[in-house]
């Protein structure tokens, strides 16, 4: 059978992160700038390959003085890691429209295996005659995995920031061709 390739439409995806912040509030944020691809040789994605990057450098979180942190040598270190990268090494159906996704993800350079979970949410075509397909993708990761291992403490002694990160990624894509 014939590989079939879809394109990430950015114009309707998005790549959200929450973090507990003083472990009594949840801060959120969004990656603005990200690409990816799936390849698949099934008609109900399974087996897929998915790869997917963001730029470090397009992290918003409402805040440009903590998004320039975030992008520092103190977390992300933007200048000598631009972007965060994932490849697939598996995507399999779980039943209603529900898959796993396990794959390499790689932030500021340290490459870890993750478990993400998949929710299909159908495929159509657009006005202009184009077939899209679309997911959300969730999981969890813990930041200092992955060498983000900032930590603040307030004079009162709490935690500033939160060691697990949730990941929140919606996604359409285009098939090509």
């Amino acid at each position: 059978m014939a590989t079939t390739k879809w394109v990430i439409d950015p114009m309707h995806s998005e790549v959200q992160f929450k973090v507990k912040h003083l472990v009594i509030s949840t801060v959120s944020g969004f990656f603005k700038s990200f690409e990816g691809s799936l390849e698949t040789e099934n008609e109900d994605f399974t087996d897929a390959k998915i790869q997917f990057s963001l730029d470090i450098d397009s992290i918003d979180t409402n805040q440009s003085q903590r998004d320039g942190h975030l992008k520092s040598g103190e977390f992300f270190d933007a200048e000598n890691f631009p972007k965060v990268i994932f490849n697939s090494t598996s995507f399999k159906g779980k039943g209603d429209d529900e898959y796993e996704l396990n794959g390499h993800l790689e932030i500021k350079g340290t490459i870890k295996p993750v478990t993400l979970a998949v929710e299909y949410g159908g495929t159509t075509n657009d006005f202009y005659g184009n077939t899209k397909a679309g997911f959300e993708i969730s999981g969890k990761i813990n930041r200092k995995d992955f060498g983000l291992t900032w930590d603040g403490i307030t004079e009162a002694g709490s935690v500033v920031l939160g060691e697990e990160i949730k990941i929140l990624i919606n996604i359409q894509l285009a098939k090509q061709g």
